[in-house]
């Protein structure tokens, strides 16, 4: 089975949807190891709400912290120890969808950032971009820096008002797949998930690891 880390080029630009998305396309489980903020729906309730296979499990977090902030702020203010080593993968036969907090360089203590989790956990990579002003520079050095840790990438996904022009230079340097694109919507319901989900397993990616986990 597989294990597929949903990054991004930063934060709020859609991970928890596309999560959530691939999810459904793969009735894959999910899992998101660190949550910063408890106030509103945490990104495991959210993706609960949003899929409707009966297959997907929600595995607990690793660390459930209640200030929404970066991990090692939000950790700090509680007194917890955040280390890549304490984190443990759920037991699952079933692929496993993993959501990042924020992008790559998010500290999570003093010495070790989200990309050191990726490597320990020795996952493959999809890389949610979208589109404003500096998002192309912070696309390309997030690429730059999975290929520089040697951290395979699955693919691509836009979010967001689509913009030609920009994801065309970002195609023009790194040739990942792109697997699938979600627009604004004024609401993301299950119903949108699912067909959202209907798409993104026709592309070639998640196709493969859809037939290999029926």
């Amino acid at each position: 089975m597989s294990r597929i880390f949903v990054t991004g080029i930063g934060t709020d630009i859609g991970k928890t949807i596309v999560s959530a998305v691939i999810t459904e396309a793969l009735n894959a489980d999910y899992w998101k190891p660190i949550q910063a903020g408890l106030d509103e729906l945490t990104d495991s309730e959210k993706v609960r709400g949003l899929i409707t296979n009966k297959k997907s499990v929600i595995h607990p977090e690793a660390f459930r912290l209640k200030m929404a902030a970066s991990p090692h702020a939000a950790a700090a203010a509680e007194g917890v120890s955040i280390a890549v080593n304490n984190i443990n993968v759920p037991i699952t036969l079933n692929n496993l969808v993993i959501e990042g907090a924020g992008g790559l360089m998010v500290p999570l203590n003093e010495k070790e950032l989200v990309v050191d989790l990726i490597k320990a956990l020795k996952v493959s990579v999809v890389v949610v971009i979208r589109h404003y002003l500096g998002s192309i520079n912070h696309s390309l050095l997030t690429l730059r820096a999975l290929e520089q840790q040697k951290i395979p990438v699955l693919g691509i996904v836009f979010s967001g008002t689509a913009n030609e022009a920009s994801e065309r230079v970002i195609l023009s340097h790194y040739k990942h797949p792109v697997i699938g694109r979600i627009a604004e919507e004024k609401e993301f319901t299950p119903g949108v998930i699912l067909c959202y989900a209907k798409e993104f397993r026709t592309s070639p990616t998640l196709l493969a690891l859809h037939s290999g986990n029926k």
